[in-house]
């Protein structure tokens, strides 16, 4: 069963750090363009990176670019989401997301056409 699941969410104050952790099972990480999205209270879900299949290549939104970082481990099977300078719009569910057509259907962000889905880890950025 192809599965994904979250994790390192909480609260933080505006400036500091998370670091969020997505566990794949059922696939191969490699197979598949791996990416991480957040929706805050009221508003669309929005992508803020993505990570190529076996390239490593990444893309991020001007809104994050700068001080989120995506990364793989693929002995761990697992994607890595480094969350740095975060900022109170920063705020939401954050969820991790996969598919084997890669980060061209992953960036698009079109949530219909994105295979597999995360349950999502709370980021709550306030003083």
């Amino acid at each position: 069963q192809v599965q994904l699941e979250e994790s390192g969410g909480g609260l933080v104050q505006p400036g500091g750090s998370l670091r969020l952790s997505c566990a794949a099972s059922g696939f191969t990480l490699g197979d598949y363009g791996i990416g991480w999205f957040r929706q805050a209270p009221g508003k669309e879900r929005e992508v803020v990176s993505c990570i190529e299949r076996n390239v490593d290549s990444t893309y991020y939104p001007d809104s994050v670019k700068g001080r989120f970082t995506i990364s793989g481990d693929s002995a761990k099977s697992t994607v890595y989401l480094q969350m740095n300078s975060l900022k109170p719009e920063d705020t939401g569910v954050y969820y991790c997301a996969a598919d084997s057509r890669g980060c061209r259907v992953v960036a698009a962000g079109d949530e219909r056409y994105i295979e597999v889905w995360g349950q999502g880890t709370l980021v709550t950025v306030s003083s």
